[in-house]
């Protein structure tokens, strides 16, 4: 178990988003395995070159075995084994040495293309490989990336929860001084300690979303301790940093594209699959036995050494003759896959262009909303300390002054997530784009 929990044992560390989505696509074990994926797929195409080579088979038996045989035919099979050499007048056990070595080398001259086929069938397994991996690396930075935007929205949470159990704290003192001196009813004192008790309350939730953001961004970085800092997240991110970009480029796309290929050179497979097999052979082998023509029978070690030697070198040609039924069926079954997975990449590009148009929506209100946020917290602002001036002056009440806190710590919090809202409206842009690069740059830089 302490071998596994190794990855985990670290100092604490200060990530910027773009050294977190780095770490996460360095540390991740889906990348790993997709980066296995492609070593596979690459030993696959060097597996269907070896088709090009002769092949060479070397044979050597030995075996004591009786000598009877007689006319007629046997169809072909697995478990009788072939005696050569004419019938015996009788039916004998007498059984004798046999011996044989050889060496055969066959070599396909030409195959119509198929040999190709499987190459190329193998390459774009590859292709698919790769770009599952490109797309998995892709997945993960955004991941990581909207991970770290989580843990900054809430870490801005906390500090705006935390100003306001400090208000409310302050508001408890000096309700508390007041009602001891008779200036205000008991009960006033009673509900700012309930105020109190509620802005804490908001705290420790905010906390709790902190360390739940952590952990689950910890996922990615393989880190139990971080921190998070923001760079230029926290600021007005520049008007435009994103540049339009071809659907048909982003990661999932182009993996999609790839599986179309891939099945398309399954279909060539099958297209190269119905032609005959030349087959260039050579061989030398050479046999020994214990039994005589005359039908005597050798010393007690006759057979045991090879004693005969023949050569020969030929063409053979096969023919699949009735293989065309199954191959039209093959075909038709990958003519159904090839237009799948073609409906796969429309749908993949037209869910695309949905993630698009909404991340634009997304990203136009963010923009437009921070524009207002400064007023509101100008006016919640006066309108808390207006509150208290009025209760401290007799003219309002308590509940006035704790709507009116509660007012501005919403005020506050909205004001805080207002720029990370833009932020996280570009990442949803850009990972419906495809490239988060120039967001990250942006992250760090500001855009300069």
């Amino acid at each position: 178990m302490a071998i596994f929990a190794l990855p985990l044992i670290a100092s604490a560390q200060t990530y910027t988003v773009d050294q977190a989505v780095a770490t996460a696509l360095e540390r991740y074990a889906a990348v790993r395995v997709s980066s296995e994926k492609v070593t596979e797929a690459a030993q696959a195409i060097q597996l269907a070159r070896t088709a090009y080579l002769p092949q060479a088979d070397f044979l050597a038996q030995a075996n004591r075995a009786t000598r009877n045989n007689v006319f007629g035919m046997i169809l072909p099979q697995s478990t009788l084994p072939g005696i050569s050499g004419p019938p015996l007048a009788e039916n004998s056990l007498t059984n004798v040495w046999g011996t044989a070595v050889g060496f055969l080398v066959s070599w396909e001259p030409f195959d119509f293309g198929l040999r190709a086929a499987r190459v190329n069938a193998a390459a774009a397994k590859q292709r698919t490989a790769e770009a599952a991996l490109t797309r998995t690396r892709f997945e993960i930075a955004v991941g990581a990336a909207d991970g770290f935007l989580t843990v900054l929205a809430a870490e801005q949470t906390v500090r705006a929860a935390a100003a306001a159990v400090q208000r409310a704290q302050t508001l408890e003192k000096l309700v508390g001084a007041q009602v001891r001196a008779e200036l205000r009813p008991g009960v006033d004192a009673t509900r700012t300690k309930a105020e109190v008790a509620l802005a804490e309350s908001q705290q420790i939730q905010a906390e709790q979303a902190v360390a739940m953001a952590k952990a689950s961004l910890s996922q990615f970085l393989q880190t139990p301790t971080f921190t998070a800092a923001p760079g230029a997240l926290l600021d007005t991110p520049p008007a435009a940093i994103l540049a339009q970009a071809d659907l048909r480029t982003h990661p999932v796309a182009q993996e999609r594209a790839a599986a179309v290929a891939e099945a398309q050179t399954q279909q060539k497979i099958l297209d190269k699959s119905y032609y005959p097999k030349f087959n260039l052979q050579g061989t030398t082998y050479a046999r020994g036995t214990g039994a005589n023509p005359n039908f005597t029978t050798g010393g007690a070690l006759s057979g045991l050494g090879p004693n005969i030697v023949n050569w020969g070198a030929g063409l053979t040609v096969t023919f699949p003759a009735m293989a065309l039924p199954g191959l039209r069926i093959q075909r038709s079954l990958e003519a159904s896959q090839t237009r799948a997975e073609q409906l796969r990449l429309e749908q993949v590009l037209q869910d695309l262009n949905a993630k698009l148009a909404r991340a634009t929506a997304q990203l136009d209100g963010a923009r437009r909303l921070v524009t207002k946020i400064p007023a509101q917290l100008e006016a919640a602002r006066a309108a808390e300390l207006q509150a208290t001036a009025r209760y401290q002056a007799g003219l309002g009440t308590l509940v006035e002054v704790a709507e009116a806190q509660r007012l501005l710590a919403q005020t506050e919090i909205d004001d805080s997530l207002a720029k990370l809202a833009i932020w996280r409206a570009m990442l949803a842009l850009s990972a419906a784009q495809g490239d988060i690069e120039p967001f990250l740059k942006a992250a760090v830089s500001g855009g300069r």
